[in-house]
Order: C-alpha cells, then sequence, then structure tokens
C-alpha cells in the first residue's frame, strides 16, 4: 500500500515545499510592483489556482509527471523592478502580456526557438543579477535583527546538512515562531482569513511592457521551462514542448487580472515528482503531477493567512527566508554565467547593469542588462564562433 502512495505522497511534498520556500518572495514581488496587502493575497490564491488546476489537467492528459509552479525568478524580478509606470494594473497588464507571449512561443516555435538562442550565460546572469538584491538579504537581517535572524541562518543550514529539500522550508518555520513570540502584539487576528480573489482590469504602457513583461517572458522561459523540460528529459520523460506552453500561457493569462505573475515548469520541484522520490514504477508518477495540483488547490486556503502575517513581520526577516530561498539559484546562475569563457565578459556586464537597480525611462535594470550584455557579446569577434548546441537551444526545438 505505501508504495502505491509514493507517487501521491511525493506531489503533496513537491507541493509543500514549492510553497513554504518561496511564497514570501512571491507576495514581495507583488508588493513591490503596487499590490496592496489584500491585492496580493489575490496574487497568491490565484497562482495556487491557476498552478493546481493545470498541474492535474496536464498530469491526467500526459500520463507523464510534469510538475508546475510560479516563476520564482519572476517574482525575484518584480522585487527588483519595483513601481512600474502605470502602476499595479499595468503590472497585471505585464503579467497577462506575459502569458500571451508564452501562448505565442507555443504556436510559434521561432519565437521559442529565438529564446533558447539566448546564450546562456548572459540569460543566467540576468537572472544572477535580478537574484542578487535579495541573496544578500540575510546578512543585512543579521545586521538589523540578530536575534530573529540567526536562529532561521542556523536551521537552514543544520537542514541543508541532513534534509536538503526540507532546509528552506524548516527556516520558515522557525521565523514564523520567532516573529511570533518577538512581535505577537503586531500581528493581530490571523484566523477566518480564507482564500481572496480581487481582479483588477490590466492596463499596457511602454515602461511595462518592455521593462517587465519582455524580462519576465524571458527568465520564465530561460530558467523554468527550459530547465523543467531537461529535468523531465534526464528522467527518460520526453514530453511535447508546444501544449505544455500552450497550458501555462492561458493559465497565466487566466490568472493575470487576479494578481498571478507567471506559471510554468517546475525546474527544481520537478526531479521530486519524475524521480525515483515519486516510486519505482515509472508509468505511475504521472499521479505525483495530479496530488501536487491537488494539494496547491487546498494550500490556496491559506493564502490570505500567510499574506496578512507577512505584512505584519518585520521586513528584514521575511526578506531573509526569502534570500535563503533564492541561494541556490543564485549560485547555478552565477555557474552558467561564467562558465563560457569567450561569453565571459558580456555575462559580467550582463550581471552588473542587472543587480544595479537602475531604470533608466521607466525601464527595468533587468531588460537593460540582457540588451547590454547581447550587445557586448555581438560585437566580440570570440563571441562569435560555433558552440555546442546548450540543452535550452535542444529544448526550445520541440516547441
Amino acid at each position: 500500500m505505501t508504495r502505491r502512495l509514493e507517487p501521491a505522497i511525493a506531489g503533496v511534498v513537491a507541493a509543500i515545499v514549492g510553497f513554504a520556500s518561496t511564497f514570501a518572495v512571491v507576495l514581495q514581488g507583488l508588493r513591490a510592483v503596487g499590490a496592496s496587502p489584500h491585492q496580493a493575497a489575490s496574487g497568491l490564491t490565484a497562482l495556487c489556482i491557476t498552478m493546481g488546476v493545470t498541474a492535474i489537467v496536464i498530469g491526467v492528459r500526459t500520463r507523464i509527471p510534469v510538475s508546475i509552479a510560479w516563476s520564482t525568478p519572476g517574482a525575484a524580478l518584480l522585487v527588483s523592478a519595483g513601481h512600474v509606470d502605470g502602476g499595479y494594473r499595468a503590472a497585471l497588464g505585464a503579467f497577462l502580456l506575459t502569458g500571451l507571449l508564452t501562448v505565442l512561443a507555443g504556436f510559434w516555435g521561432s519565437l521559442a526557438r529565438a529564446i533558447g538562442a539566448i546564450p546562456p550565460a548572459i540569460a543566467a546572469a540576468m537572472l544572477a543579477g535580478v537574484l542578487l538584491p535579495l541573496c544578500v538579504a540575510p546578512v543585512h537581517a543579521v545586521d538589523q535583527r540578530p536575534w530573529l535572524a540567526a536562529p532561521v541562518i542556523l536551521t537552514w543550514l543544520l537542514l541543508l546538512r541532513v534534509a536538503r529539500p526540507w532546509a528552506v522550508p524548516g527556516a520558515l518555520v522557525v521565523a514564523i515562531v520567532a516573529i511570533v513570540v518577538d512581535h505577537a502584539p503586531h500581528l493581530g487576528p490571523l484566523s477566518g482569513l480564507g482564500p481572496q480573489l480581487s481582479a483588477s482590469t490590466p492596463t499596457l504602457t511602454a515602461g511595462a511592457v518592455i521593462g517587465l513583461a519582455v524580462p519576465l517572458f524571458v527568465v520564465t522561459m530561460a530558467s523554468q521551462n527550459v530547465p523543467g523540460m531537461t529535468v523531465l528529459q534526464s528522467f527518460g520523460y520526453w514530453p511535447r514542448l508546444r501544449p505544455l506552453l500552450l497550458g501555462t500561457g492561458a493559465a497565466t493569462a487566466a490568472g493575470a487580472p487576479f494578481g498571478a505573475h507567471a506559471i510554468n515548469l517546475a525546474a527544481i520541484t520537478a526531479a521530486l515528482c519524475a524521480g525515483p522520490h515519486a516510486g519505482a514504477d515509472r508509468g505511475r508518477r504521472w499521479i505525483a503531477s495530479v496530488s501536487a495540483g491537488a494539494a496547491y488547490l487546498v494550500l490556496g486556503l491559506a493564502a490570505g493567512v500567510a499574506t496578512a502575517f507577512v505584512a505584519a513581520s518585520p521586513v528584514v526577516v521575511i526578506e531573509a527566508v526569502a534570500g535563503l530561498a533564492l541561494l541556490g539559484a543564485l549560485g547555478g546562475a552565477l555557474a552558467t554565467a561564467a562558465a563560457d569563457e569567450r561569453l565571459r565578459e558580456p555575462a559580467v556586464v550582463t550581471f552588473a547593469v542587472s543587480a544595479s537597480g537602475v531604470a533608466p525611462l521607466g525601464v527595468s535594470s533587468a531588460f537593460w542588462g540582457l540588451v547590454a550584455g547581447l550587445a557586448l557579446a555581438v560585437s566580440l569577434p570570440s563571441s562569435r564562433s560555433e558552440a555546442p548546441a546548450s540543452s535550452s537551444t535542444a529544448a526550445a526545438q520541440q516547441a
């Protein structure tokens, strides 16, 4: 009986780990682009619903353990982008456009191949620049609130050695306990807060389109969808990318008016559903995708409580947990950015500009970092030589 339940258990674990590890990043990102606490709760709820439904439908239709997640790098991008021209409704327009671009990439393979053609070093450098400001948050937390931050970081270090998947959720639990003990009078009543959905009419502004939608689409494709396909392929599953892009893009567009910034293929938790953790019978691992989707629907019920707690907590401590959750992604992005010697200088330029936080013309630094890195890469003769086909290009060709 236990063996037969392994796929379902693996899916539930993947959903809990994915939610607990990075929901604080999502809430930070939504608040950074102008969402009120109620609108941020709506966004988190909408993400859980769209992820849950998409995971269940794709799992049942494909019989492949495809894991669906929100775009954590995309949420980090929202934090770095901050206020966009046109306010929160313009940010929702950028989310909607991101979904439509993903759908277009599914219908039009050339667009997916164009994203796959961006050198991995430059795409990774842009992601690293977006992540860096968040990843230094634990250092600031230790400096400003050492009595709260130190137990969180020590818990993370301990679990990193003995139970890596639970390192960030464990740190989050310790952070919650520490905040409740130290900050209880400021938390207020958290009970009775159910799921919250609040729709707003998206609008489009040039700054939001160029500075938010385009980088969000590129980051989601390059750092989530393509690696997600690679993980599935490493376990012997070869789904067609096109229907996956159509499904996740349509779900993103549907959730955008409610604050859902982007959903995509999972890259980190994908191994929990597609690997041996989901049972020895590879033919039954698709059940993990369905159970993860069901778990996300349940977790959506907690979005209101989670948002209220984060809103009432010391910002620096919440940022510290978010930073710990993104350290692995930062390390992987930096390693990829520096791996190709021919593109090292363009990658460094991309990283520096993306991490700078400057926003000329109201356009986010991530976009300018990508532009600067690609421009330098084209201008360097050594970067024009033929390179072996990357895994990202190979995956994009399946669109």
